[in-house]
């Protein structure tokens, strides 16, 4: 639907390349004039900093959006030692500098070391993120210079790989993160740095891939932008997106499919399925266990079409 009510047909999943110096908002913003659709949303906040791939959702598409962020991220981020920050990226207020151990720019221990990160723990989100408490954003209250007292919360890395080392001054570690919903990478590297008797901070960050979208499925804002009204053909492909096994029905069957209606008799296979014509995705249903059928959690009316 576009700013005015009509609706302008678009429904889709992009893949944005989000360059540095923009919020994830900024992103959809520019999404939104580009397709004239007021319907438009992200899975998976990017910090202003960051780089890397952006999951925007347009038109009812959104519908699919919670079914999107849970979605493991990977990331290639760079670790800076001997310097703390206020924000614990590149982006703060440096807070401590420390002298950084001789040792850390030896690759063995920088590879044994970043290989204990694997594994669920425990981290403390920064002073400076969106987490709220009490209804008050953190960076609002430290901007205020009333930091919150955040608890602390259970993440999982679950992949953890040193790709390179810069010796510097300062030293510097570039890791490749797959972790899990709410982790931050920023935390991370702050962590990391009290671990090795120093400080550190993120130096950069760049999202490699989110759920199974990957930066080679990603565009360019500027692709987006000149795709005018052919901006459908820049959409991926929905049962690539959310990652989940498909029910294909007949496409005689799709409507009623993409209005609610419940499957066919079928054996429980995966809790959660896909459900979708040759064509189109139609709704994604979850087996019900008291019914002992799939029945539907989202529905797409219209549809939303599958790439070729």
């Amino acid at each position: 639907m576009s700013r005015r009510g009509v609706p302008t047909g678009i429904s889709g999943i992009l893949a944005v390349d989000k360059p540095a110096g923009m919020t994830s908002h900024d992103v959809v913003a520019r999404v939104r004039r580009a397709t004239s659709e007021r319907r438009v949303g992200h899975a998976g906040t990017l910090d202003p900093a960051a780089t890397g791939v952006l999951v925007v959702l347009v038109g009812p598409a959104t519908r699919l959006t919670p079914y999107l962020l849970s979605a493991d991220k990977e990331y290639r981020a760079v670790v800076a030692f001997g310097t703390a920050t206020d924000t614990d990226d590149a982006e703060g207020t440096v807070t401590e500098t420390a002298d950084v151990p001789e040792d850390l720019a030896d690759d063995g221990v920088a590879r044994a070391t970043v290989a204990t990160l694997s594994g669920t723990r425990t981290q403390v989100p920064p002073a400076y993120s969106a987490v709220k408490r009490g209804g008050v954003p953190a960076h609002r209250a430290a901007r205020a210079g009333t930091p919150l007292d955040l608890p602390a919360r259970t993440v999982t890395i679950s992949e953890a790989e040193l790709l390179g080392i810069e010796p510097g001054p300062p030293v510097a570690w570039t890791v490749s993160l797959t972790v899990s919903k709410g982790t931050y990478v920023r935390s991370i590297a702050r962590d990391l740095g009290e671990q090795l008797g120093t400080c550190a901070h993120l130096a950069a960050l760049r999202r490699t891939r989110s759920g199974a979208v990957a930066l080679h499925d990603a565009r360019t804002l500027r692709e987006v932008e000149c795709a005018g009204p052919d901006v459908a053909t820049l959409f991926i492909d929905p049962v690539l997106a959310l990652g989940l096994p498909v029910v294909e029905v007949p496409e005689e069957l799709a409507p009623r499919i993409a209005t609610g209606s419940p499957l066919p008799e079928r054996e429980r296979g995966a809790e959660y399925v896909v459900v979708a014509s040759a064509t189109h995705v139609l709704a994604i249903h979850k087996w019900n266990d008291a019914l002992q059928r799939y029945r539907p959690l989202v529905v797409l009316p219209g549809g939303v079409a599958r790439c070729a």
